[in-house]
C-alpha cells in the first residue's frame, strides 16, 4: 500500500488553496515528513513545480493513478505543524493563497526560484530545429529574450509544437570554512619530513604545523595561509599523499561579531511598571493567552517591562518574540536585548544580508536562540515554545504588509499567542484607535504607564504658525524661533533632532512660465528630484532620467525645483549654521547595509550636533543629550485622502516629541505648521492622547469608518483602462447579492494615483459590521479570477487596508 502526501503546489500562473495527493516513492517513505518542500509533476505535461507537504495519509480518495513525488528539497522540515496551520489561517483571513503564505514565512534563500524553459513537444522542420533550437530539445527563457524569439515561440505554442515549463531552483546557501587535521602521528610525519628536499619550504612548514597539534584537532586553512603561506593546492596535494584530511565546516554568519556589547542587569521597576509586570507574569505562569495593551507615554520604561517579562520566560525554558516596526529602531533595541540576554538573541530584519538572515533563522529553528528581535516578518520565526510575544509601537502601519499576502503582524501575533497559550503585549504611547477601542470593550486588557521612568516631565511643545513667519518675510524652512533654539543648543554643546515630515510630499521640477511638471511616462505622478545622483526618479516604477535644463513643453529656461527634500533642508541648515555637524537620515543615506546603525552610532557618540531625518527618526530612539526636537512641516500628511491622516499626524508628532529630554536635561519641542489650529496638532502639543481619542472616535462614528466598521478593499489593474474599469464593475456585481442593506459600498473609482507601471488602477471599498456571506464570496471571486490574472489582469483583496492612496 503506497503512502500518500498531501501537497500545496506552487503553480506560477494558476494558484489554488486546494491540496493535491501524491504517492510517496519508497526511497522517501522513511524520510518525508510534513513541512518539507518537494518537487512534484503537475498538469498534463512534464512540468515540475515546488510544493509544501502539509500532511501524510495511508490512503487517498483520488480514483485515478497518483503521480509520484519527483524529489525532496529538504532533509529537515522548513515549516513546523504550527506554521502549517498558521498558513491556512492566513490564507483565509488575507484572501490569498496558502503557497504564498508559506513562502512568506521562510527566509529569502529558502524561497525557490523558477527557471522558465521552452520545450519541444512535436517535430519541427529541420531548418527551424537547427536555426532556432540549435539541435537542442529546449531553450531557456533568457535565450528566447536575448535572441528576440518571443513572437516565434508564441506561434509555435499556438501550433502545439512547444510548451512552457518551469523548473524549480533552490537558492539555499550555507557558509563554510575549510579545516585541516593530521592523519599521521608525530613519528610518521618526522619520517616524511626527513625525506623532503631542503627547498620544499611549504611542505616542511606544513609538516611542522601538523606535528604541533593534538590528535583530532582541526586547524583553520585560512589561518594557515595567512601565517605560513601554505596554499590550498599544497594542502590538497598533502591530502592525496595521505598526510592530512580536509573538510568543510559549516559556520553561522554573525551580523554582530565585531560589535562590543556590554552586559547589563535588570533595573528597579517603579510601581506602575511593577503592576504591569505582575499582571503579565501571572498570565504567563498560568499559561493563559491574553492580549495586553501597554499604553505608556514616551520614556515611561516600556522596554524595561519587556526585558523583565522576557527574562521570566527564559527562566521557564521558553522563547519570546519582540517585534519593532522599522529597521531604524532595530539597532538600539538589539543592543538592549543582546546586553541583557547575550547569545540567546537572534535578529531578523531587512538590513541583514540574505546569508545572515538565513543563519539567524537556522539558529532559531535549531533551538540555539530563544529571543527573536526583528521587524514585521519575524513574527513567523520558527520558535518551538513561545512564552511571550511583544509588538512595540503597535500603532505603526509598517506592521501591515502591502503585498500578497496582506497580513497584519498584530493578527499573526495574537493567533500564535492563542496557539501557545501565552500573553501578547501591544505597546505604544499612541495606540491605534482599533486597539484602544478593543481595550475599552475589554477585548484587550489595558495597562498604563502615565509618567516617565526618570520622573521627569514631558517636554514643553510650542506650535509655530508658519503663516506668520511668511508675513515677517521669513521664507526659509526654519522659523526664527527654531533657528534661535538650534543656535542655543550648539552653544551649549547639546544635540538637536529635526524631522522633516515627508509623507505625501515630494520634491519636483516645475516650469515657472507654463506650469509644466515633469511627470513619469509610466505613472500618473511627478518624478522626484534626487540631488545625490543628479537625476529625476519615479518612486513607483523606478523610471529614471536626467534633470531637464529647459522645459520640455515650452522650451523656457525657467524650470525650477520645488518641494522640501531632506537634501535641500540640509543645505539650508548648513548655510545657517556653518559650524554645525549634521547627520542626514533618509532613504538615500540609509540604502547601504549597516547605514542605519552607523549613523545612529555616530550621533550617539556625539560626532554630530544635529540629526536631520524623515519619519524614521521619530520613534524609539533614546539619546540623553538631545534637548531640542524640531518638526519642519507638521501638517503635510493632514491633507491626504485617508481617514487615518489626523491619527497618523497626532501619533507622529507625539512620538517625535518624546525624543527630547529623555535624561537629566530639560527638553523642548518646536512644531512648525501652516495649520496650527488643527485638533491633531493641538492635542499633540498637550500630550493628550485621551482627548484626541474621544474626538477622533466621534468623527469616525459620524463617517462610518474603523473601528466602528470593518473595511475591505478590492483593487484591479490592467494595461487597458477600459478593461480594468469593466472588470471591477463585474466583480462588484458578483459580490452585491450576498451583502445586506447595512453594508456600504464606495466605488468603483480610480485610485488616487490612477496609473502606475503603465497599468490603470481601480478600487472598491466595502464597509460593513457583520456580513457572514462576504468572506466566502470574496474567496470565490479570488478563485474565479485566476484565469483573468493569467491574461494580465491583477486583482487584490485587502482586508482592513492601512493605505488608501
Amino acid at each position: 500500500m503506497p503512502h500518500i502526501a498531501e501537497v500545496i503546489v506552487d503553480v506560477p500562473v494558476l494558484q489554488t488553496n486546494k491540496p493535491f495527493h501524491y504517492e510517496i516513492p519508497k526511497e522517501f517513505e522513511q524520510r518525508l515528513v510534513s513541512g518539507m518542500r518537494v518537487v512534484v509533476p503537475f498538469g498534463n505535461g512534464s512540468r515540475l513545480v515546488q510544493g509544501f507537504v502539509i500532511n501524510r495519509f495511508e490512503t487517498s480518495d483520488y480514483n485515478g493513478e497518483l503521480k509520484k513525488i519527483d524529489q525532496l528539497m529538504d532533509l529537515m522540515p522548513v515549516l513546523n505543524a504550527e506554521l502549517i496551520d498558521l498558513g491556512e489561517f492566513m490564507a483565509k483571513e488575507t484572501f490569498s493563497f496558502r503557497i504564498s503564505c508559506y513562502q512568506t514565512m521562510l527566509p529569502a534563500v529558502l524561497r525557490a526560484k523558477y527557471e522558465k524553459k521552452i520545450s519541444l513537444i512535436d517535430d519541427l522542420e529541420e531548418e527551424t530545429l537547427f536555426e532556432v533550437f540549435r539541435g537542442k530539445q529546449e531553450l531557456t527563457w533568457e535565450e528566447v529574450i536575448d535572441r528576440d524569439l518571443v513572437k516565434l515561440m508564441l506561434e509555435l505554442k499556438a501550433q502545439g509544437k512547444v510548451e512552457v515549463n518551469y523548473e524549480v531552483k533552490d537558492k539555499r546557501t550555507k557558509k563554510t570554512i575549510k579545516k585541516v587535521t593530521s592523519k599521521l602521528n608525530f613519528e610518521q610525519l618526522e619520517e616524511i619530513s626527513e625525506g623532503l628536499r631542503a627547498n620544499a619550504k611549504r611542505q616542511i612548514d606544513l609538516i611542522n604545523v601538523l606535528q604541533s597539534i593534538d590528535s583530532g584537532e582541526w586547524l583553520d586553512v585560512k589561518w594557515l595561509t595567512e601565517e605560513y603561506g601554505i596554499t590550498l593546492s599544497t594542502l590538497k596535494a598533502a591530502e592525496n599523499k595521505g598526510w592530512c584530511q580536509l573538510k568543510d565546516v559549516e559556520i553561522y554568519r554573525d551580523p554582530f561579531k565585531n560589535v562590543k556589547i556590554e552586559t547589563t542587569t535588570a533595573l528597579m521597576l517603579n510601581p506602575a511598571q511593577q503592576t504591569a509586570y505582575n499582571e503579565i507574569s501571572n498570565k504567563m505562569a498560568e499559561n493563559i493567552h491574553e492580549v495586553f495593551l501597554l499604553k505608556g507615554i514616551t520614556g515611561s520604561g516600556k522596554t524595561e517591562v519587556y526585558l523583565q517579562t522576557i527574562s521570566k520566560v527564559l527562566d521557564e525554558n521558553q522563547g519570546a518574540l519582540m517585534l519593532v516596526p522599522e529597521i531604524a529602531l532595530t539597532p538600539q533595541m538589539v543592543y538592549r536585548f543582546k546586553s541583557r540576554f547575550g547569545e540567546k538573541v537572534a535578529v531578523l530584519h531587512s538590513g541583514l544580508s540574505e546569508g545572515e538572515k538565513y543563519d539567524e533563522w537556522r539558529k532559531i529553528n535549531n533551538g540555539e536562540a530563544s529571543v527573536v528581535v526583528g521587524a514585521r516578518s519575524s513574527v513567523f520565526a520558527p520558535l518551538k515554545k513561545i512564552g511571550l510575544i511583544i509588538i512595540d509601537e503597535e500603532h505603526e502601519t509598517s506592521y501591515k504588509q502591502e503585498e500578497n499576502p496582506r497580513y497584519h503582524a498584530r493578527d499573526i501575533a495574537i493567533w500564535r499567542g492563542a496557539y501557545h497559550h501565552c500573553p501578547v503585549i501591544l505597546g505604544s504611547a499612541t495606540p491605534s484607535l482599533e486597539s484602544s477601542a478593543r481595550a475599552s470593550k475589554g477585548v484587550y486588557s489595558l495597562l498604563e504607564l502615565k509618567e516617565r521612568a526618570n520622573k521627569k516631565a514631558l517636554p514643553e511643545v510650542s506650535v509655530i504658525d508658519m503663516r506668520e513667519e511668511a508675513k515677517k518675510g521669513n521664507r526659509s524652512n526654519f522659523s526664527l524661533s527654531l533657528q534661535g533654539a538650534i543656535k542655543e543648543r550648539l552653544e551649549k554643546k547639546e544635540q538637536s533632532v529635526l524631522m522633516l515630515n515627508r509623507r505625501g510630499y515630494s520634491s519636483f521640477v516645475m516650469c515657472r512660465d507654463c506650469g509644466f511638471v515633469l511627470g513619469c511616462p509610466n505613472c500618473d505622478i511627478s518624478q522626484t528630484l534626487h540631488m545625490d545622483t543628479k537625476t529625476m526618479k519615479c518612486h513607483y516604477c523606478g523610471h529614471e532620467e536626467g534633470i531637464p535644463a529647459i522645459c520640455p513643453n515650452c522650451q523656457s529656461k525657467s524650470i525650477r525645483y520645488f518641494g522640501t527634500g531632506t537634501q535641500k533642508v540640509q543645505e539650508e541648515l548648513q548655510g545657517l549654521f556653518p559650524e554645525a555637524r549634521i547627520i542626514r537620515m533618509d532613504v538615500d543615506t540609509t540604502r547601504r547595509k549597516g547605514a542605519h546603525e552607523r549613523l545612529l552610532k555616530d550621533f550617539g557618540d556625539k560626532k554630530a550636533d544635529i540629526l536631520l531625518g524623515t519619519q524614521m527618526i521619530a520613534k524609539g530612539l533614546d539619546f540623553p543629550d538631545v534637548t531640542l526636537v524640531g518638526v519642519i512641516n507638521a501638517d503635510t500628511s493632514l491633507g491626504l485622502p485617508d481617514f487615518r491622516s489626523a491619527e497618523r499626524t497626532f501619533q507622529l508628532l507625539t512620538q517625535v516629541s518624546g525624543r527630547a529630554g529623555r535624561a537629566e536635561k530639560i527638553g523642548k519641542v518646536l512644531v512648525q505648521s501652516f495649520n496650527p489650529e488643527h485638533y491633531a496638532i493641538q492635542y499633540a502639543k498637550k500630550h493628550d492622547y485621551d482627548s484626541f481619542y474621544k474626538r477622533e472616535m466621534h468623527l469616525r462614528h459620524l463617517s462610518d469608518y474603523s473601528p466602528y466598521y470593518f473595511l475591505v478593499r478590492i483593487s484591479v489593474s490592467h494595461e487597458n483602462e477600459m478593461t480594468a474599469a469593466k472588470k471591477i464593475g463585474e466583480f462588484i456585481q458578483f459580490i452585491r447579492p450576498v451583502l445586506s442593506d447595512k453594508a456600504i459600498v464606495l466605488g468603483p473609482t480610480p485610485k488616487s494615483i490612477a496609473r502606475t507601471h503603465n497599468r490603470y488602477h481601480f478600487q472598491v471599498i466595502i464597509k460593513y459590521k457583520k456580513e457572514e456571506a462576504l468572506s466566502n464570496r470574496l474567496h470565490e471571486l479570488l478563485a474565479r479570477t485566476q484565469k483573468d490574472q493569467a491574461k494580465g489582469l491583477f486583482i487584490s483583496i485587502d482586508s482592513q487596508p492601512m493605505n488608501f492612496i
